[in-house]
């Protein structure tokens, strides 16, 4: 992975970002994300890591607990697995993240859904099989533009996601939001030998 502004350090080159670095890589290396299936490899052939996460080793101490926090999103939330990834897709599109679409639609195809499902989230147009999936889906994209919620909306959402739920969106909608912001900024875009045209 390399742009202008960053390129991911090889396992070879964590020495000079020091220990922690090495940590934080190796936690991301043989964490959930690296095991069982993997709709987009984690790391390129040489062990560089793929999109936001060569960035966290920049600041392990920042970058541990994000990497974490999105952990928990990914494998121990409540959301299902169509929510969750409609919510992500959702939020790759509002904010333009080329990385975080290209990866998260190959979850979303591994988990079932279908491509015009995908390319319905992508362009605004995604109507869901149920309230929740709509709401995971309109909810995302209104809360990376609005950041807030009116009274009506957010009483619609309780009533349909639950208090528990509507939290766990909304911390997902923030994460993810934040992966754009980090990869915007370096200039962190897809790995080299994935290019746009084999969506």
């Amino acid at each position: 992975m390399t742009s202008g502004r960053f390129r991911s350090p090889r396992p070879d080159e964590l020495g000079r970002l020091g220990p922690e670095a090495r940590r934080l890589y190796d936690a991301l290396t043989s964490g959930p994300r690296a095991t069982g299936e993997q709709p987009f490899p984690l790391t390129d052939a040489d062990g560089a890591l793929h999109g936001p996460f060569g960035l966290m080793l920049l600041q392990p101490g920042v970058g541990g607990p994000l990497q974490e926090l999105g952990a928990a999103i990914r494998y121990q939330g409540e959301l299902t697995a169509r929510e969750r990834e409609i919510a992500i897709l959702a939020v790759a599109a509002a904010t333009g993240s080329g990385f975080e679409a290209w990866a998260h639609a190959r979850v979303a195809a591994a988990i079932g859904m279908d491509a015009a499902e995908i390319a319905a989230v992508a362009d605004g147009t995604f109507a869901g099989a149920d309230e929740r999936e709509r709401l995971c889906h309109d909810l995302a994209r209104r809360l990376v533009h609005e950041r807030t919620l009116d009274d009506a909306g957010f009483e619609q959402a309780s009533a349909a996601l639950g208090r528990a739920d509507l939290l766990e969106l909304v911390v997902l909608v923030g994460y993810y939001a934040t992966l754009a912001l980090m990869m915007d900024v370096f200039d962190v875009g897809l790995p080299d030998e994935s290019p746009v045209a084999d969506e």
